[in-house]
């Protein structure tokens, strides 16, 4: 519509206007105060004037202009009063203004206001305030509803000086300088279906609807020229713009490249990333390429072999839609003398990174520390402190954590009929190992017309995929399908999943799957053995909140009849994923996938008590100052203002770490992804793939969003930063090759920056690429750490999910824990804050946020706060140096060997024990204050009765300096308690 009425105002207006709309106004850059826009059109008055015309061909891709306002101002910033916008549409706007003195002005366009909320960043576009005097309007007649034109053109002209842009980063120009309509018909000139139009890596597209005026001048190519270095990926485009039919299922066809003297660049070396390549499981992927109406952007590159010989080498492009003719581009790439090492990767304007999204890197069966090679004996399985036997179906017959039997019988499928339970028989699996890092079975079983095949993959950290399928011959009218776990009741003290909080299990539970809500696993066990189980679909996805992603499988959700219970039945604790009554057909075949996982995933890391966080960006010295040795660079900061992109300031960043570990200090920074700065260097290759990288949405966010991508983006976290800049993220999908570009750039980051490893906050992949980022950090630099932090999703947005049953596929790749937001640490009981906070029933140490946390119930599960946000752990942590924590065995209130005990339930006791001394933590979870007095076993402690005294250290703001014989009353205040040496005296 509002491109039909700016062809009508053209011909209305004639050849004046026409020859406005084509001029080439130059463009630049210049700064100005907030609130005014991110451009503006600079004009010259020459003599002052009661009423000027400015017409500025500013070529906007914006349909609403009317909906935004005007300022113009002088050059000392003062407003002018009597404006008034008289016609505005994308290729130009006239505003009628008083002039009251000759010179120059500036005109701002597309102003606005910002909410400055980083989870809920928004701008509002000012629309036009009828400033202006009426006896003025009235005066040239522009107080009409519909002024006329001849109301204005007869003014002064007001001469066009520049077009000008906030920033380098804000301009439009030339990739979304549009063209008018007029300049857009091309078609008696270049007839055909479809234009093509070759671009350089320095001018990406951007627009999809409206050519750029830089095409509409040169027209469409059959040629494109670039010249790359020997070793360079080089990055190219080719714009594709159906003019008369849509192009469907478009091949991509490459020939060699050849120079002069005979030397080839194979066609091999070239690749076309929209067309496909390799996702995030190193699986080949391949697009269909339908080709609407509109403008395409097909990203290309090369791979420049180093050994290649200087020289012009050529080779053909061939676009082969199945519809219409095919169109060759002739590539003409000059290689140069100079040999880039890394690609180019070093200098990233040259976009040679794009071939991470097709990386491979970690991707491999080998083994990563603490895990050890797995084994195979017979039928039993095993991995680093876990074994699973398999039974004749496929699924487990037995499951062992530290030796400790979890299964009361073996697991079964179950499918019930109204003749009963289906039994099956036959199933012989054979245990094959790959690798050091897998082993993979399969068996099948009948039973009357159905067969069951169990297929499953177990991996070194303790994870196994299973994949069961039922098959029938016939029709079959089943109850029920379902999966049943039965566990020792002995070893299902504490339960989590299933839209329950961790703690301990209750006798019965029941839950039903809710597209809202990604709470479709569940944990059971205790400190010493437990399982995990997730009920998925056949697709693999990341749910981060809800199931929207792949939705409620069809498999176990059933139209909504399936579900899970929990049911104590005897000496067992069953858990059954059901999916009610349905039917099969003859030859119908339906599978189910699960995933399941022992815990713990891995021992306790004594390294824990050596690793004391500072949680900011802070000089070396300072963290130094406080205790700590690792600091964590979060983004929004000089060293990483841009989220999930930490490459622009790469060598600001380095310098920094480099400073940090000349001082004895470990440097981590948050990178991940789930949101994407709109900083990122590709990003109009990433957007050209349309949802593979980025979701889609309403858009909104900052000006940038609106006003470059325009629409069809899923605004996210905003950072605002110095100067006025915001570093404003989009959405990334939860599984696509923009993880292979991520896990390359950790590499990089490590080798190159020197990181020492990842804070993560949230994690926006499975537990595959987790593994990848293990083995990428191991590789490039062993001893890296990953930290993750979430805050409490069970009552965010009610999702019911405890972060840590969400992520606890990740965990055997994580080294500590930081669950933070929305955690209570002071009206939560025992058996929350052991499941749900400490870690330690996975393999993890944890640690607490808010002011200092609950110390005194924190040292109980071993946990501090960190130097953050208030919080001072700096002289718990010379305690532990003092007492020499890091030789200590830690025995946990919950184990029953802790050789100490209290004689009030609600007062908990953990001991640190060392050969000739101990550390006692004391905690209270009672209302009122307690005497209470210690049992202990002297014999497991290891000292003598008759010559040991317990001495409370003085640690500021925890605890006075106190003493007590093995008998006394020890007093403990309500919500906290005492850190204790126990030693003989001398």
């Amino acid at each position: 519509m509002e491109r039909t009425l700016s062809i009508c105002i053209l011909i209305l207006i004639g050849g004046v206007m026409l020859s406005c709309c084509a001029a080439d106004v130059p463009r630049g850059v210049a700064s100005w105060p907030d609130g005014l826009g991110n451009h503006r059109a600079v004009i010259r008055v020459a003599d002052k004037g009661d009423a000027v015309l400015a017409r500025i061909p500013w070529r906007r891709r914006d349909d609403d202009q009317h909906l935004k306002g005007v300022i113009i101002t002088d050059t000392a910033g003062n407003r002018l009063p009597n404006v008034c916008p008289v016609r505005m549409n994308r290729d130009f706007g006239e505003i009628v203004f008083e002039a009251d003195q000759p010179g120059e002005y500036y005109v701002y366009y597309m102003p606005f206001t910002s909410n400055p909320v980083p989870w809920d960043y928004s701008v509002t576009y000012t629309p036009d305030s009828n400033r202006a005097d009426p006896a003025w309007l009235q005066r040239h007649n522009l107080n009409d509803s519909v002024p006329h034109p001849e109301a204005w053109e007869s003014l002064p002209l007001a001469e066009v000086i520049e077009i000008q842009a906030r920033s380098e980063f804000d301009r439009f120009d030339p990739m979304e300088v549009t063209s008018t309509w007029e300049e857009m018909g091309l078609g008696g000139q270049y007839p055909g279906p479809y234009w093509v139009f070759p671009e350089d890596r320095e001018h990406p597209i951007r627009m999809t609807r409206d050519l750029p005026r830089r095409w509409t001048q040169a027209g469409p190519k059959d040629e494109f020229q670039g010249e790359a270095c020997r070793g360079e990926f080089y990055a190219f485009q080719l714009g594709v713009y159906p003019t008369s039919r849509e192009l469907e299922n478009v091949d991509i066809v490459f020939t060699d490249l050849r120079s002069e003297d005979g030397k080839v660049i194979p066609s091999s070396a070239l690749r076309c990333f929209n067309a496909g390549g390799t996702d995030w499981l190193g699986r080949p992927m391949k697009a269909t390429l339908n080709l609407d109406f509109s403008v395409h952007a097909l990203w290309f590159g090369v791979q420049v072999p180093k050994e290649a010989s200087p020289g012009r080498y050529t080779g053909i492009i061939t676009l082969k839609p199945t519809n219409v003719r095919e169109s060759s581009i002739r590539l003409v790439l000059q290689v140069n003398d100079k040999v880039l090492d890394d690609a180019g990767d070093s200098d990233i304007s040259r976009l040679s990174r794009l071939r991470w999204l097709d990386s491979t890197i970690g991707l491999d069966d080998e083994v990563t520390a603490p895990y050890t090679p797995m084994k195979v004996r017979g039928r039993t399985v095993s991995c680093l402190g876990r074994q699973v036997k398999i039974a004749d179906t496929g699924l487990p017959a037995s499951i062992k954590s530290g030796g400790r039997e979890i299964l009361a019988r073996p697991m079964t499928f179950v499918v019930e009929t109204d003749k009963g339970i289906v039994e099956f028989k036959g199933g012989k699996p054979k245990p094959s190992k790959a690798g050091p890092g897998s082993v993979t079975w399969e068996a099948e079983s009948t039973g009357g017309d159905l067969t069951l095949i169990c297929r499953a993959r177990m991996e070194f950290d303790g994870y196994t995929d299973f994949r069961v399928s039922v098959k029938s011959q016939g029709w079959i009218n089943a109850k029920d399908f379902r999966l049943e776990i039965p566990i020792k009741r002995e070893v299902a003290t504490y339960m989590m999943g299933l839209g329950r909080e961790g703690g301990f299990r209750p006798e019965k539970w029941e839950w039903a799957w809710d597209i809202d809500r990604c709470n479709n696993a569940v944990w059971i066990g205790d400190v010493e053995a437990g399982l995990q189980c997730k009920l998925k679909g056949p697709e693999d996805t990341w749910d981060i909140y809800d199931l929207s992603a792949g939705g409620i499988p069809e498999s176990w959700g059933n139209g909504g009849k399936g579900g899970c219970t929990v049911r104590e039945v005897g000496d067992e604790v069953v858990v059954r994923a059901y999916t009610g009554a349905r039917k099969l057909e003859a030859g119908q075949e339906i599978e189910f996938r699960f995933g399941m996982l022992i815990t713990p995933v891995k021992p306790l890391d004594p390294a824990h008590w050596d690793q004391r966080y500072y949680h900011a960006y802070v000089p070396p010295e300072t963290a130094i100052a406080s205790g700590a040795n690792i600091v964590n660079i979060h983004h929004g900061n000089e060293l990483n203002p841009y989220i999930n992109y930490p490459f622009l300031t790469a060598r600001k960043l380095s310098a920094y770490v480099k400073d940090a570990h000349d001082k004895g200090v470990k440097v981590k920074i948050y990178y991940t992804v789930r949101e994407l700065s709109n900083h990122v260097a590709e990003m109009w290759a990433l957007r050209s793939l349309g949802h593979e990288i980025f979701t889609g949405g309403a858009g909104g966010g900052d000006a940038w969003l609106r006003e470059h991508l325009v629409s069809d983006y899923a605004a996210a976290w905003h950072q605002p930063l110095p100067g006025g800049e915001v570093d404003a993220a989009i959405a990334t999908t939860g599984l696509s090759r923009w993880h292979n570009y991520y896990l390359e750039g950790l590499g990089w980051l490590v080798r190159n920056v020197g990181i020492d490893g990842l804070y993560l906050d949230g994690i926006g992949y499975d537990r595959e690429i987790m593994r990848r980022v293990r083995k990428v950090l191991d590789n490039s630099k062993p001893g890296c750490l990953i930290d993750f932090h979430s805050g409490n999703e069970f009552p965010f947005h009610d999702l019911r999910v405890s972060p840590a049953n969400k992520y606890m596929e990740h965990f055997p790749y994580i080294n500590s824990l930081w669950f933070g937001e929305g955690y209570d640490y002071n009206n939560e009981p025992p058996d929350y804050w052991l499941v749900e906070v400490s870690g330690i029933p996975f393999g993890l140490y944890g640690e607490m946020l808010h002011d200092n946390g609950n110390p005194w119930r924190g040292m109980v599960y071993g946990m501090t706060a960190r130097y953050y946000s208030g919080a001072d752990p700096k002289h718990i942590w010379r305690l532990w140096d003092d007492f020499g924590i890091r030789d200590a065995e830690m025995i946990g209130y919950w184990s029953p060997g802790c050789p100490i005990r209290t004689d009030h339930q609600g007062v908990l006791a953990t001991v640190y024990r060392r050969e000739d001394r101990a550390l006692i933590s004391l905690a209270s979870w009672e209302k009122d204050p307690a005497r209470v007095r210690l049992t202990i076993d002297w014999k497991s402690l290891g000292l003598d009765p008759a010559k040991a005294r317990f001495t409370a250290p003085a640690i500021p703001g925890f605890q006075d300096a106190a003493s007590f014989g093995p008998s006394d009353e020890i007093p403990v205040e309500p919500g906290r308690g005492w850190l204790l040496i126990a030693a003989e005296a001398p």
